[in-house]
């Protein structure tokens, strides 16, 4: 295993979706470019929004549309020679309620346009992923729907409070303590304790 030389946050472009679940990633990337003190801009020739920190980690955010993010990625990973082992790509999960994340290495794709885009022009599903849970409608045919609304304030709340638990993950997993990382990020978050009335 290897730290990571680049990290992708998936979502879409423009205000219409700025809110929207399927922007989780754009959001975890908007923070953790704060934590870095790092300034983002657009670079054409990337299709994406770039930065990096100082020990020239790449971040980048594709402005591609979400199933498209493979052109992007694929573009930013070849210019700069990075492996794919090298990026974790972070990105919301329908299948893990809000509040949750779930980190690991390669796999299936789990029906998310992003991922199958980026492992198309990868050529290889062995890539890291932090997923960020959105939780599920409950019925398929509503999931573009859901995942294109934004989330409910208590669900909002709850996303929030995940994506600062994976920001406290970025130190382990740039030490490439991926292990310790995968522990803490698959660790269910204990509930918050309720005050008790006197």
């Amino acid at each position: 295993m290897t730290a990571p030389r680049l990290i992708v946050g998936l979502g879409n472009p423009g205000r219409d979706y700025e809110e929207t679940r399927h922007n989780a990633g754009f959001w975890f990337c908007a923070r953790l470019a704060q934590s870095w003190r790092a300034s983002l801009a657009l670079e054409s020739r990337f299709h994406g929004i770039v930065g990096k920190n100082a020990g020239n980690v790449w971040m980048l955010l594709p402005q591609t549309f979400m199933n498209r993010s493979g052109q992007s990625v694929g573009a930013l990973a070849r210019f700069h020679r990075i492996e794919p082992a090298e990026i974790l790509v972070v990105h919301d999960e329908l299948d893990i309620p809000p509040g949750q994340l779930r980190l690991k290495f390669g796999g299936g794709m789990g029906g998310h346009n992003g991922l199958k885009d980026i492992t198309s022009h990868l050529g290889t599903q062995d890539y890291w992923r932090l997923r960020i849970g959105i939780g599920h409608p409950g019925d398929r045919n509503e999931v573009v729907n859901y995942v294109l609304k934004p989330p409910r304030r208590e669900e909002q709340a709850d996303i929030d409070a995940a994506i600062e638990r994976a920001l406290d993950l970025m130190p382990l997993i740039e030490k490439d303590d991926w292990n310790a990382a995968i522990q803490r990020a698959n660790t269910k978050p204990a509930p918050p304790k309720t005050q008790e009335k006197p």
